[in-house]
């Protein structure tokens, strides 16, 4: 009996996926259990096992598109039995919404049909020669809308643009004729004329534009789910570090396996001041506020497609040394996109450190459900009043944002006193 092979939900917070890579093709043999592609999600690249045995008979989704959690992206079956029931129409979107990357579709415009797989087997090749829309037959001018416009992708544009096609001149396969990609690479591979529509002022384009990355796209959406409906204070306080310095290089010449940084330091010493204070080391919850007796730090990490949390669990009962490196070790995958769910999921309360790129000050955005975020700044020598006299110190800026609806300034307040009393004493730090 044949598997329909779904987009499934890899972490807690996916809505779609992006096929990154197959790592089977049409007409190799699978087993229930087998890897059959990495996924992007919202949070990092996973592995989608197949659910059942057989042969992969057909792909329904390119590597480089994107569907919704729930949607066929495969079809796993015997080698002779019949899926036609089970595939699109040739010329048909097979995953409703999925879409291939670079064929965003144009404002005004029909969106593009996504290319039928390539068949392998008997069945998958008598599916895919099944009758084309008749669109796709038409004369180019069908590709006209009622306003006399062109339809074309935006990547259907820019290939005839870049080799001087004219896209009048070319008959579109698309929903409603509309020119697509594979359009202008048949006209291509056949010799097509290139005839400017006009000579170009300046070479190279424009601008170019970069699809969303399912990363991405969570970060635009938590973002706006956070600023706006979040009521967001901010409180800044002065830290003196010279102790943590003086801290700092005597235990990394100690060579005990771990060097610490300025970081892991804040880390420890945050956790420390949220077990004093747990109004802060809270959720929002709607119709109650949830206050945690273990201190979970997300810790932010930059990776190239935006931000993402890795969580140190009980960071207020751990070792400065081994905080430092489970932070490095987490960073690692967090770059790699290897992190599981367990590893990004349920931090209680978040850091975020720009020190180390020269940021004095900043503020962060709260991650709901938490009520708070500490901006964590460079340290740096700074001139400060000292006795009387004018000396350098080391100084470290903080902001802590915080949830109004969880945090009263008093409360924020109390917290950064206390963190900021445990950075300038930090023994307590290698505890």
């Amino acid at each position: 009996m044949a598997t329909k092979v779904h987009m499934e939900a890899l972490s807690p917070t996916m809505e779609e996926g992006q096929v990154v890579r197959w790592l089977k093709a049409e007409g190799d043999s699978v087993t229930a259990g087998e890897l059959l592609a990495e996924i992007e999600t919202d949070k990092a690249t996973m592995e989608l096992v197949a659910r059942g045995d057989g042969v992969l008979r057909a792909i329904l989704l390119g590597e480089g598109q994107t569907a919704p959690v729930g949607n066929v992206i495969a079809v796993i079956a015997a080698a002779d039995e019949d899926v036609a029931d089970l595939l699109p129409a040739a010329g048909a979107d097979p995953t409703s919404s999925a879409t291939a990357a670079g064929e965003e579709p144009a404002a005004g415009s029909s969106p593009p049909a996504t290319q039928a797989p390539t068949a392998r087997s008997a069945a998958r090749s008598s599916s895919a020669a099944a009758v084309q829309p008749a669109e796709a037959e038409t004369p180019a001018a069908v590709a006209r809308t009622d306003g006399g416009r062109l339809r074309a992708s935006p990547v259907a544009r820019r290939l005839a643009r870049e080799a001087g096609i004219r896209l009048e001149a070319i008959a579109g396969s698309g929903p409603r004729g509309r020119i697509v990609k594979r359009d202008i690479q048949g006209a291509l591979a056949a010799g097509a004329a290139a005839t400017p529509a006009s000579a170009p002022t300046v070479a190279g384009e424009d601008f170019v534009d970069v699809p969303l990355t399912q990363i991405r796209k969570t970060i635009a959406r938590r973002l706006v789910e956070s600023l706006g409906p979040v009521p967001h204070f901010f409180l800044t306080v002065d830290v003196d570090m010279a102790r943590a310095a003086e801290l700092r290089e005597q235990f990394n010449e100690l060579e005990l396996g771990a060097r610490i940084s300025y970081n892991d330091i804040v880390i420890k010493a945050t956790a420390l001041a949220l077990a004093r204070h747990p109004e802060c080391n809270a959720w929002w919850g709607g119709d109650h506020v949830r206050r945690h007796h273990r201190v979970h730090i997300g810790v932010a990490v930059a990776i190239d497609d935006g931000l993402i949390t890795p969580v140190v669990r009980d960071a207020h009962v751990r070792p400065v040394a081994e905080i430092s490196n489970e932070v490095r070790q987490l960073a690692e995958l967090a770059r790699a996109k290897r992190l599981t769910p367990e590893q990004y999921t349920g931090s209680t309360f978040s850091i975020s450190n720009l020190g180390m790129f020269g940021i004095e000050q900043f503020t962060g955005v709260i991650n709901p459900p938490e009520a708070g975020i500490l901006a964590v700044g460079a340290v740096e020598d700074r001139p400060v009043a000292v006795d009387g006299s004018v000396v350098a110190r080391r100084r470290m800026r903080m902001t802590m944002s915080c949830d109004h609806r969880v945090i009263d300034g008093a409360q924020g307040a109390r917290f950064l006193s206390t963190l900021k009393d445990i950075l300038e004493k930090p023994l307590s730090v290698l505890l």
